[in-house]
């Protein structure tokens, strides 16, 4: 049995990953949305596939195996660095908020409310202070 097809498929996918990738650090949403579809497609495609029936004694296809797996490992390994990427931007984006919204009463930023004026919620001084 030859893994030939299998082989391109995930061959495909680790160089879409390679792309989605790109895509991310570049910040193109537009470009890894559409990335979305094929790689999805070809995730079903190879969840599918069966390793060769033990105690085959054919070693090309042990081989074809063998090569098969080595770039569906890749592919994990890519996917892993992109979701890691996600999840750092998220949290970029997170703190980001956070500050915007003064959660953080240790921050010495300044933020401005919604009618334009610097956030009282930390400096608030009032009558009672003195």
């Amino acid at each position: 049995m030859s893994f030939a097809s299998e082989k391109t498929s995930a061959s495909r996918l680790a160089a879409l990953l390679d792309e989605e990738f790109e895509a991310l650090k570049a910040q193109d949403l537009d470009r890894f949305e559409s990335l979305q579809p094929e790689k999805t497609s070809l995730i079903a495609k190879l969840a599918g596939v069966q390793p060769p029936a033990v105690g085959a004694d054919d070693t090309a296809a042990s081989a074809d195996w063998r090569s098969f797996q080595d770039t569906v490992l890749e592919c994990r390994d890519r996917h892993r660095r992109n979701s890691i990427l996600i999840q750092r931007k998220l949290d970029a984006i997170r703190a980001a908020l956070k500050t915007l919204q003064g959660a953080d009463p240790t921050s010495s930023v300044e933020v401005y409310d919604r009618l334009g004026r610097i956030a009282m919620g930390r400096k608030k001084s009032s009558f009672t202070d003195a």
